[in-house]
């Protein structure tokens, strides 16, 4: 038999090397889509594993029933009890496209929960003496006093609203002709607008529109009112809302994966979870008149502007950590004094909402939910300091109804399970 030049097997193998290396190097559609340089914190090191439990096989039976029930693609659950994480798991698909499972680390959008963020912010410029709840928003002494917006308004009741009756939805903003925040279409049609309004342009189409009623006199959830929020703090510290929140709020808190949302699948964020709409949901046009035909959740409203009002991405237990930062209890150190959390959380019959949650009902507990298209989140803290977090990458059906059916699902399960919950702190992890 003649044997081969050695010269040939080398290059064979040299080639044989190169192909195995390509291979290798083509992702797989089971992969996490994480960056190993991009993971951070808490989110690199919690595992599905770490929450494994065989006196919880019934519950997580339970979230998938009520996963199947309400066509949920992937889903996030976090328990914790004074300040220690219990429990982190992800269920289902993070991307169901491609199979990538859910997983504890796995970011998303968190829709209004952003305003308890945001509230969060602008108590710690009170904290720094760069602002007071006070303060005038509009007017010739007001925060965004510039003549953009002064010079368009016609309600003299503009320059009444204080920054706190923009955190407690009490400025007379109102929606009766549509939410500012999801009419960038209409905006862009009625003034002949060839570019996406940014947050000035809109700022200064949303105030020519009459108040629906006298701030401070009643109430009615606004969105608007938190992206005025967002550009206070950009105002009052000359830095972008998003760096700034970062950098003095969400990295402090433990929390190193947040970012503001981007509105394709395309722009999304290493390890950010595809967003699913139900299956029978039509396509939309495009939120910049460039298309006829996207996905809701994909280009149907421009999530980007919400800004403080509902585009934050983040884990469950980042949200966890978050929450347990700004609670008042000892087990993790609160970025706010116990003064603005005092202010965050007191109950008065005067007011409907808190600053930034939804509710905050001694005896229920303090309650922050949010919803957009192909995402839900739910964060309640419970009066004997358990805190229960959801959070979902598929629209719903019952839409923004939906809180309420997560609510009466996680009152269930706490009810069952809240007692076989394992003795662990899964922050350890990253003190």
């Amino acid at each position: 038999m003649k044997i081969p030049n050695k010269k040939y097997v080398y290059a064979a193998l040299a080639v044989l090397a190169v192909l195995i290396v390509l291979i290798l190097a083509i992702p797989s559609g089971k992969s996490s889509g994480r960056k190993a340089a991009s993971i951070k914190g808490i989110n690199a090191v919690l595992t599905n594993e770490m929450s494994d439990s065989e006196k919880l096989v019934k519950m997580e039976k339970d979230v998938k029933i009520f996963m199947q029930r309400w066509q949920i693609r992937g889903l996030e659950l976090c328990i914790m009890r004074n300040d220690s994480l219990l429990y982190a798991k992800g269920f289902g698909y993070a991307d169901q496209m491609t199979e990538e499972p859910m997983r504890p680390g796995t970011i998303m959008r968190v829709a209004s929960v952003s305003k308890l963020l945001t509230a969060a912010g602008i108590m710690k410029l009170v904290e720094d003496g760069k602002l007071r709840l006070s303060d005038k928003v509009f007017g010739p002494h007001g925060i965004l006093n510039d003549s953009l917006y002064t010079n368009h308004i016609s309600d003299k009741g503009y320059f009444d609203i204080t920054v706190e009756q923009l955190l407690r939805h009490e400025a007379g903003l109102t929606i009766r002709r549509g939410d500012p925040m999801f009419r960038t279409r209409d905006w862009m049609n009625i003034y002949h607008l060839k570019e996406v309004p940014d947050q000035e342009m809109l700022t200064s189409i949303a105030v020519r529109k009459r108040l629906g009623y006298t701030p401070g006199k009643s109430h009615e959830y606004s969105n608007f009112g938190y992206l005025l929020l967002s550009m206070i703090i950009e105002r009052k510290t000359g830095e972008s809302y998003e760096k700034w929140m970062q950098k003095n709020i969400l990295e402090p808190a433990g929390c190193e994966d947040c970012h503001l949302a981007h509105n394709s699948y395309e722009e999304k964020m290493p390890g950010e979870s595809r967003y699913h709409m139900q299956d029978n949901d039509p396509p939309v046009p495009k939120y910049d008149n460039s298309a006829d035909s996207v996905a809701r959740c994909y280009g149907g409203n421009d999530i980007r502007v919400l800004k403080g009002a509902g585009a934050w991405v983040c884990s469950g237990p980042e949200l966890a950590r978050f929450v347990a930062s700004i609670d008042g209890k000892p087990g993790v150190k609160d970025i706010l004094s116990k003064k603005s959390i005092h202010e965050m959380t007191s109950f008065s019959e005067d007011h409907k909402f808190g600053l930034g949650w939804n509710s905050v009902n001694p005896k229920k507990g303090w309650l922050r939910t949010g919803s957009l298209s192909g995402t839900s989140a739910y964060v309640m803290i419970f009066p004997d300091g358990e805190c229960w977090i959801l959070l979902s990458n598929t629209h719903a059906w019952k839409g923004p109804r939906f809180s309420k059916i997560t609510n009466n699902f996680i009152l269930q399960c706490r009810q069952r399970y809240s007692s076989k919950l394992p003795a662990q702190d899964l922050f350890t992890s990253i003190r």
